[in-house]
């Protein structure tokens, strides 16, 4: 958890579930939260995305948007948006576009070696498009609550 690095949105159109795409910053005028993670379908994003699921009203009713965004094919995050029942949209991120603007990629251990991926991150954007908060290397339980909190106070 930090203060922002990033000073607003970068202007990126990225594709999104729903037949939809995204400009990142033509989303002024409404908060946003972008909530980086690694691979659909893994047990620590599925809780992560179940839990900005569940508290989704309450976003919406403090103004905000959610969108999570990974690597993972459109195809794929149909499939994971469908399975659990989302109401808000995932963003493919296949080129590390967005991923290199808000710098998530890191080299992790997994099962001891070193592998290139997203370090699971949050960003809040306010209604004029700057980035007012960010959490990186995030613990999945009780994030979306806190982040919900933050928003409340925008």
């Amino acid at each position: 958890m930090s203060t922002a690095s990033i000073p607003s949105m970068p202007d990126l159109t990225l594709p999104a579930t729903g037949g939809d795409s995204v400009t990142l910053a033509a989303q002024k005028g409404r908060k946003v939260v972008l909530y980086f993670y690694p691979k659909d379908n893994t047990p620590g994003c599925t809780n992560e995305t179940s839990d900005f699921r569940d508290h989704h009203a309450a976003f919406r009713a403090a103004g905000c948007d959610i969108y999570g965004i990974s690597r993972d094919s459109l195809k794929s995050h149909e499939n994971f948006k469908a399975k659990l029942g989302l109401p808000f949209e995932l963003i493919s991120d296949a080129d590390e576009a967005a991923c290199n603007a808000f710098g998530v990629i890191k080299m992790k251990n997994m099962y001891g070696k070193q592998v290139r991926g997203i370090e699971r991150s949050t960003f809040v954007i306010d209604a004029e498009g700057v980035v007012r908060r960010e959490w990186r290397g995030v613990k999945v339980a009780g994030h979306a609550q806190e982040v919900l909190d933050f928003v409340k106070t925008l």
